[in-house]
Formats: structure tokens, sequence, C-alpha cells
């Protein structure tokens, strides 16, 4: 954990320079690039473990560069966004982010949120955190050992939050799951971030196995508890 590589993507120079200080004496390595088109460009050679990349930059948004960087990589990419800019948030989750946070924040908070993000992150492009045992729940499939899931028929691509979301809902169809216990099990206990990017990712999952997203019958809410995957009736 103490040699990863975290690449820095911000085009500010003060904040470069403080974030590169501050990592190193956490024991990182730390790599930067001071726009969207750089960082796409320098992301193979640089091969970092996470990806800290902010939202405004010149050249390719950070969101586009984020989308770009989902398509071939499962590295764990944590979002900088403005001060209330919450948008920016939801859009970043949305586009595949694992987490975010917002300026100004506080190194010791940002650590935090890095090591655990490292900790989930799978030890290679192509590997699963999860078991080898496949699953089928009404049409959806899902395949741990190929990180594959088809629904009815057709497969899917899922970035790993997402995947594991599935997974463990699926594993668990028919009972509520509350929230912290999906959050925990997913973004793991020690996550410091707020239930939003939860919600993100359950309404991104719905866009792709629902046939209706705005009604939802396969992941429903149950609320004030969380969600469940429902099995459909006959």
């Amino acid at each position: 954990m103490s040699e990863a590589t975290i690449f820095v993507v911000e085009d500010e120079p003060s904040f470069v320079e403080a974030l590169t200080l501050g990592l190193t004496r956490e024991g990182f390595t730390v790599e930067s690039a001071a726009d969207g088109a750089e960082a796409l460009a320098r992301f193979d050679e640089v091969a970092p473990d996470l990806v800290l990349l902010d939202v405004m930059l010149p050249k390719v948004s950070g969101i586009d560069v984020c989308r770009q960087l989902r398509k071939r990589t499962q590295v764990p990419i944590i979002m900088v966004t403005a001060k209330g800019a919450e948008i920016d948030t939801v859009v970043g989750l949305e586009v595949g982010a694992d987490d975010y946070v917002t300026k100004p924040y506080r190194l010791r908070e940002l650590v935090a949120r890095i090591r655990a993000a490292l900790r989930r992150a799978p030890s290679g492009a192509d590997a699963t955190l999860v078991g080898s045992e496949g699953i089928e729940v009404d049409g959806v499939q899902l395949d741990p050992a190929q990180h594959l899931v088809r629904v009815d028929g057709e497969e899917l691509t899922l970035p790993l939050k997402e995947f594991e979301l599935l997974h463990l809902l699926l594993e668990n169809a028919g009972r509520v799951l509350p929230r912290d216990t999906l959050i925990d099990r997913v973004w793991g206990h020690d996550y410091v971030g707020d239930t939003k990017t939860l919600d993100v990712h359950i309404k991104r999952l719905r866009g792709k196995i629902e046939v209706d997203p705005s009604a939802p019958r396969r992941i429903t809410t149950i609320r004030g508890l969380g969600y469940k995957f429902t099995r459909l009736p006959r």
C-alpha cells in the first residue's frame, strides 16, 4: 500500500505542490498531469493505482476523462469538485467515479479515502473481488469469475462498484438490505463519504437492468430502510 502511485490530475500548481508534498509524506508515489488531455495520454505510462481527478480541467474536462478511463480500466478514481457543485458530484459518480471530495478538503480526510479506495481495488486490471459462483435471478445472470452480467440474455459491462452492488443484491434477492449494510459491504466500513454515492450507483444499475428505470421492479426502494432485489411476479 505504501508504494501505491497516485495520479493527481489538477491544473492549479499550488494544489499539485501541496498534494505532492502531503501524499509523499504519507508514503505514496505521486505523478501529475495539468490537463485532461495530458492525463489520458500519460495514463498507461504512469500506470497509477488511483487517480485523483479534478472536475474542472483545461482541454478535456474531468468528467470526460473519467468517462474515457472507465472504458479501459477499473483503477479507482476519486473526483475533486468545487464546494457546493452538486451537479459535478452526481455526474462524476454517474460516469464511473468511485468517490469524490470537495474543495477545500483536509489532507487527513483525503488520505483516508485514498487508502480505503486502494483496499477495495482489484489487484489487477481484470481481477474481481467476489467469489466464483454464478447467480441467476429472474433473467439477471452474474458470473463473478468472468466479471460478466447478462440481463434477459443481453450482455452488459458494469464498472466494479456497480458489479459488486448488483452481486450483493442478487445474493440476497427478496431480502431488504439496509443502506449502511450496502455501503459497508461495497465501499468498506471505513468509508467516510455520504450516502449519495449509493443512490447514484443504484440509479445507474436501474438504468441498465430495468425495463422502465423510472418505475423499477427489480431493484426496489424500501423507504426508511434500504433496497432489495425483488423477484418478478410470474
